[in-house]
């Protein structure tokens, strides 16, 4: 399989790692410098590169048929609109706030344990997020999925305001932690606690790839539930 990468930062270089291993070729780097360049020799594309010109790429890949991976957060107001135009041209395109297989189980964790507690007293419920200092959105998109999954008891979540109506998330940026989320429901009682935390880049980079092998030959919007269960 041969890749285009959009952005070959942090973890463009651990996806051409893993694609290398797994026997593919990367093709192209794209820096959001580069204007000219042509996508007709890659089999997929794979973007982590910015949340200003994700839209974009994403737009030139479906234009240009190219079915596109992306991983890139803090572009999501434009979605919707990304989503309507992939399927008005046919095109194919994975977006996950994670690609990490881990993190995929611990969404389904947190949905299923959020189902549970809906109807338990006594409980509040937070949520906190880490991440390296050089990450530029926050709340983190693998937070706001999350947040979806835990608001069946809240009227929506913030950074800001810690109250009973909002999903408080803490929001944390040291050092070059990859990624930790917790979300916890405490009670005068008792505290309910499920974590998952990265140790390093290789899990994105992995799901990443593997998404890209499924996706070749398809059409359609899809999302990281769609490859792990086949």
């Amino acid at each position: 399989m041969k890749i285009a990468l959009f952005g070959y930062g942090r973890m463009g270089k651990a996806i051409e790692k893993i694609a290398i291993e797994r026997g593919h070729e990367i093709v192209l780097k794209i820096d959001v410098n580069d204007k000219v360049y042509n996508l007709k020799k890659a089999d997929v594309a794979i973007d982590f590169s910015s949340p200003t010109a994700a839209y974009n790429n994403l737009k030139t890949c479906i234009d240009q048929n190219v079915p596109v991976i992306c991983g890139t957060t803090g572009w999501l107001d434009k979605y919707d609109h990304i989503v309507e135009y992939c399927k008005e041209k046919k095109g194919a395109l994975i977006y996950a706030s994670n690609f990490s297989v881990g993190v995929n189980l611990f969404f389904n964790l947190t949905e299923y344990l959020a189902k549970i507690m809906q109807n338990i007293e006594g409980y509040d419920v937070g949520m906190k997020e880490i991440h390296h200092i050089h990450k530029l959105d926050a709340p983190s998109g693998t937070a706001i999925t999350l947040a979806e999954q835990v608001l069946k008891s809240k009227k929506q979540w913030s950074i800001d305001v810690q109250s009973a109506d909002n999903l408080f998330i803490e929001v944390e940026r040291e050092g070059e932690v990859p990624g930790t989320h917790a979300v916890t429901y405490q009670s005068e009682v008792d505290q309910i606690e499920i974590k998952h935390t990265a140790h390093n880049r290789q899990g994105f980079a992995k799901g990443a790839v593997i998404a890209s092998e499924w996706i070749c030959g398809k059409t359609g919007v899809f999302s990281m539930q769609d490859v792990l269960n086949g």
